[in-house]
């Protein structure tokens, strides 16, 4: 699988020197003729954006949507550098478009890695060149580039979807401090289908809500998010339906190789919240069961501790009567009326000694349903976050 798989698109992955160890580190997605194309992405909602959000959101406004290309650096997040950090990130953009002969504006920048340490920005401008001149629409090529935006994951993380006569492909970064709303995370999707740059913010959007945003490792939203989409119309019109079903899943795709790759993590789970007031009440009961510490330490343990489950349903601010509330692993019920049932307590062991783990909540008060992936707390994750990483 390859994000250049679908018709008019190149990439490349070089070593700027960012990470010390000298792997790759920085990449290019880019159209094949350098022409700009329909180009959408979502970004993070967290306050004190790193400083290539604020300039890709700047240059996909003057663009009314369009790009030409991204350049992405990992190994250092240019989070919290102040103007510098803006100007770095301008300057890369000017950089690969001088090299590809496009506007500045027509290109976006991503970077992810250390928060609070400044861009060793010689080093990237001394990259690009040969960066822009290794683009080519090969596996290696791509390979390269689904590499070089690595950080703490343990391997690529790619993807393909094939409709009929076009594809979309994608290629993503993310391990840890992944949250609903966006995480440390990166991702981007091509599609040769012909998009509308409005259509395709609406593609993205819905995509990356039923996907990236019902996902979460540890709470903690960052300050680079961004995942973008670039269609290169190559392949004409195509059914939006199914055009939205190809990038969704995608998306989730994506994020469930993310969740399985979480630092730590020997499992992922599925919280499925069902019988809420609302669907909004049902994803934020979802979600504090999905982020509770103290679930995720019985998941681990592979213990039905679902006393913790309830517990934080109705921490969870939605509406709650726990007269009312049931909750099931891999569809066992433990729970009924708020009290403890029988229950084969074998098969729920089984259930749980496994990789996926689906903890369902019904709190039978009305129709509203929602769903969020999260993964269990092991000694991992403290290894790898108990000093800077």
């Amino acid at each position: 699988m390859s994000i250049t798989t679908p018709q008019g698109f190149v990439a490349a992955g070089v070593a700027a020197g960012v990470k010390a160890s000298g792997a790759l580190d920085l990449a290019l997605l880019a159209t094949e003729d350098a022409v700009p194309v329909s180009t959408a992405a979502t970004f993070t909602t967290n306050r004190a954006a790193a400083a290539p959000v604020v300039v890709s959101r700047a240059h996909l406004e003057a663009t009314g949507g369009l790009a030409a290309a991204v350049v992405v650096n990992s190994g250092n997040a240019n989070a919290a550098t102040g103007r510098q950090g803006r100007e770095d990130a301008a300057l890369m953009c000017a950089r690969a478009g001088a090299r590809l002969g496009v506007a500045p504006e027509a290109v976006l920048v991503c970077s992810t890695g250390l928060i609070g340490i400044p861009l060793p920005i010689a080093a990237v401008e001394a990259a690009i060149p040969a960066l822009v001149d290794a683009r080519a629409d090969s596996a290696d090529a791509s390979v390269a580039a689904a590499t070089a935006i690595l950080t703490t994951d343990s391997g690529r993380k790619e993807v393909e979807v094939a409709g009929t006569g076009w594809s979309v492909a994608g290629m993503a970064k993310g391990a840890g401090m992944l949250a609903p709303r966006m995480a440390t995370m990166l991702a981007f999707l091509t599609t040769d289908v012909a998009l509308d740059p409005d259509v395709a913010a609406r593609v993205l959007r819905h995509a990356v809500d039923r996907s990236f945003n019902v996902m979460t490792v540890d709470g903690c939203t960052s300050t680079n998010d961004t995942v973008v989409l670039m269609a290169s119309g190559r392949a004409g019109p195509a059914d939006l339906d199914e055009v939205t079903e190809a990038v969704t899943a995608a998306c989730s795709d994506l994020a469930t190789q993310m969740a399985g790759d979480a630092e730590g993590a020997s499992k992922v789970a599925h919280v499925r919240v069902r019988g809420a007031r609302s669907d909004g009440d049902a994803q934020r009961a979802a979600r504090r069961v999905a982020e509770s510490l103290l679930v995720k330490c019985s998941l681990n343990g592979a213990d039905p501790y679902w006393g913790r489950v309830l517990s934080e349903l109705g921490a969870s601010g939605a509406e709650l009567d726990p007269d009312r509330v049931s909750i099931a692993y891999g569809g066992i019920v433990v729970c009924r009326d708020g009290i403890e049932v029988a229950h084969d307590a074998a098969a729920v062991a089984a259930h749980l000694a496994g990789d996926l783990v689906e903890i369902g909540c019904d709190l039978g008060l009305g129709d509203g349903s929602g769903m969020v992936m999260t993964v269990d707390l092991g000694q991992g994750y403290l290894d790898e976050n108990r000093t800077t990483s």
